[in-house]
């Protein structure tokens, strides 16, 4: 069975009760769930890691050579995750940067990403949909094996 790796970094293995202002109600355990769902019928199973260290990330990403492609909510590791970045640009498979709040609409801080340049696509501001969207976007992207 082929996996994705769904990568969420700093402070969002607390969805739910973080800010649901911002972030929502929905857990990081729904959102693994969710696109879960969408990529089943591909025979594609989730691999889900969330850390709070950029350095345990980069092992994550070092370690998932073999997935199909990946979705990465790096926080506010977008800002200066140089390290994360340079393990995103050696990763050989799409990916998919994701924020569940509109960053544009947020602190002037949040307006830059250091990983967006390198991403396949990038999706903001849509909450725990846009998982899913990326979700669908790497099932368009990946040739069928």
């Amino acid at each position: 069975m082929s996996e994705l790796l769904l990568l969420n970094g700093p402070n969002l293995g607390i969805l739910g009760r973080r800010q649901p202002e911002i972030y929502g109600t929905e857990t990081l355990a729904d959102i693994v769930d969710a696109v879960g769902e969408e990529v089943e019928g591909r025979g594609w199973k989730v691999v889900s890691v969330q850390r709070e260290s950029e350095g345990e990330l980069i092992s994550a990403v070092h370690e998932a050579d073999g997935t199909v492609g990946a979705i990465v909510n790096p926080g506010a590791l977008m800002i200066a995750g140089w390290g994360l970045r340079d393990a995103l640009a050696a990763y050989p498979r799409p990916w998919i940067e994701v924020h569940l709040s509109n960053v544009w609409a947020r602190e002037a801080f949040r307006h830059e990403s250091v990983l967006a340049p390198l991403a396949d696509g990038v999706i903001v501001g849509l909450g725990a949909l846009g998982y899913r969207l990326a979700a669908r976007a790497l099932l368009a992207k990946v040739p069928r094996s």
